[in-house]
């Protein structure tokens, strides 16, 4: 086969969260533990039987394997580390270079090129309280003016920030990087409250914008956490609702603010501790007192959407204007093609199901039979680099 991509077949196993041993097992032993392991390290090359059955097992169409890597990492900012393994942070680090390659296609379909600009780059962070001014400057850079950010995602995505949300353990809080030396990003774990995803969304921002590599990670993460509150809940915004001195703040009040600002109670509290509102005392007791309810069950919620539609519309024009396949467009937004089918037409996806089952062809029958006879069609599906002799 021309062109295999050996990074991929790597890339797939991690994204499934196997290890070469699970997907030997998932391949009934099929394709061997030694083999696989050479696959991947380019040092043999799989014949189609064997592709389809890397493409079955790990729910990718045959031609991901063929496709060339465009995402180099930077450098990693994990908010939290301790406790993750070494395999959590592999998977983490694929899922984000997988959405990322995805995303940054898309955009080059449509001729859409990402043009960061970091307006809080020639500061100099050396204390908290520049980190709270940046984060002044930023909002009036971006034309946020004082009011609660509604969609904090989709903020940073219209500012050109890619935000990418994955399902992890509750070990992970986030990362940061810049991918292809120019593109921000910002990951978040996708199972946790609203007020936590955007108050680390907007840490994670704070490690990207903020010209901080040379400090400690205890510093780092103190800056970040006051850069990232000062952005959901403005000095000037916190003192004129709560007053510039306070002997207590009753939770009736913190709830309401968190449902009209996005920002937990417990950042509520930090945040008028820092700004001198209330004393040390009173955030003592605050704490002890919330201690046994960290996640703030029965506290309200912020009552917006927290949530970016930017790539999957993107995809969906794509779609709609032919410049791409189904097929392709349902891979691009890591979707099965009935469910795809579904969102673009507004039906369910039951009405689609049918229509469009990938069942049934040559190539995916490959399971039962060590090599089957390819058609040109098939063979161009396997691998769209293919060419006929």
């Amino acid at each position: 086969m021309q062109n295999f991509n050996s990074e991929r077949l790597r890339s797939a196993r991690l994204l499934a969260g196997l290890s070469l041993r699970q997907l030997e097992e998932k391949l009934l032993s099929r394709v061997t533990y030694n083999s696989i392991s050479k696959y991947e390290k380019g040092q043999m090359l799989p014949d189609n039987g064997t592709i389809i059955k890397f493409s079955e097992a790990l729910k990718v169409n045959p031609g991901y394997f063929f496709e060339q890597n465009s995402i180099e990492l930077g450098e990693i900012e994990f908010r939290r580390k301790s406790g993750l393994t070494e395999t959590e942070i592999e998977f983490l680090k694929e899922k984000t270079k997988d959405k990322l390659e995805r995303y940054i296609q898309v955009e080059s379909l449509l001729n859409i090129s990402s043009k960061f600009k970091n307006p809080i780059s020639r500061y100099q962070i050396t204390g908290v309280d520049k980190a709270e001014e940046v984060a002044g400057v930023l909002r009036q850079e971006w034309a946020l003016g004082n009011n609660p950010i509604p969609n904090v995602i989709e903020m940073l995505e219209e500012n050109e920030v890619k935000v990418i949300e994955v399902e992890a353990s509750e070990k992970f809080d986030g990362l940061s990087t810049i991918v292809n030396k120019c593109i921000p990003v910002t990951v978040v774990n996708e199972s946790f409250t609203i007020e936590r995803k955007r108050f680390t969304a907007l840490h994670e921002l704070g490690h990207v914008v903020m010209p901080i590599s040379n400090l400690t990670i205890k510093k780092k993460e103190e800056f970040c956490n006051r850069f990232a509150a000062a952005l959901l809940f403005p000095k000037e915004e916190i003192i004129r609702i709560l007053g510039e001195k306070r002997s207590n703040i009753a939770m009736g009040e913190l709830v309401t603010l968190k449902e009209e600002y996005g920002i937990s109670v417990q950042a509520i509290m930090k945040r008028a501790l820092d700004l001198e509102i209330i004393a040390f005392p009173t955030y003592k007791r605050f704490c002890i007192g919330i201690s046994g309810n960290k996640k703030e069950e029965g506290l309200g919620s912020y009552k917006g959407e927290e949530k970016s539609k930017r790539l999957l519309q993107l995809i969906l024009r794509l779609a709609s204007e032919n410049i791409v396949s189904f097929d392709k467009a349902s891979s691009l937004a890591g979707l099965p093609l009935n469910e795809f089918h579904a969102i673009l037409n507004n039906t369910t996806h039951e009405n689609n199901a049918e229509l469009y089952s990938p069942l049934g062809t040559t190539f995916l029958m490959a399971w039962d039979n060590d090599e089957p006879e390819y058609s040109l069609d098939d063979l161009k599906t396997i691998n769209p680099n293919y060419e006929s002799r």
